[in-house]
């Protein structure tokens, strides 16, 4: 069974960094798309970051230039460094992983995990 665990969300001042985790077991970690998406009050899940399993990535407008998502696959880990936080970046962060290196198809999620940014 696919398990996803984020971790390293908390309360932040703006303009401070970040750097959250998702370990994952169950599946071939190597193998798999990754993705980060959050959401904020009152909104929609958003894309916020993705990594295929052979490294190509992709990011949301908002946070090109601020966000890094990397993968370590001898820890079946994915983390986001978020840098430059603003508190638009407030929100529920999740982890999601599709096995089959699926974009876009993301078929497991973590609980998630809470990001606040203060002014």
């Amino acid at each position: 069974q696919v398990q996803l665990v984020e971790s390293g969300g908390g309360l932040v001042q703006a303009g401070g960094s970040l750097r959250l985790s998702c370990a994952a077991s169950g599946m071939i970690f190597s193998f798999a798309a990754m993705g980060w998406y959050r959401q904020a009050p009152g909104k929609q899940r958003e894309l916020v970051a993705t990594i295929t399993r052979g490294g190509t990535t992709n990011y949301a407008d908002s946070v090109k230039g601020r966000f890094t998502i990397s993968r370590d696959n001898a820890k079946n880990t994915v983390y986001l460094q978020m840098n430059s936080l603003i508190p638009e970046d407030t929100a529920v962060y999740y982890c999601a992983a599709n096995p089959l290196n699926r974009i876009g198809d993301f078929s497991y999620w973590g609980q998630g995990t809470q990001v606040t940014v203060s002014s």
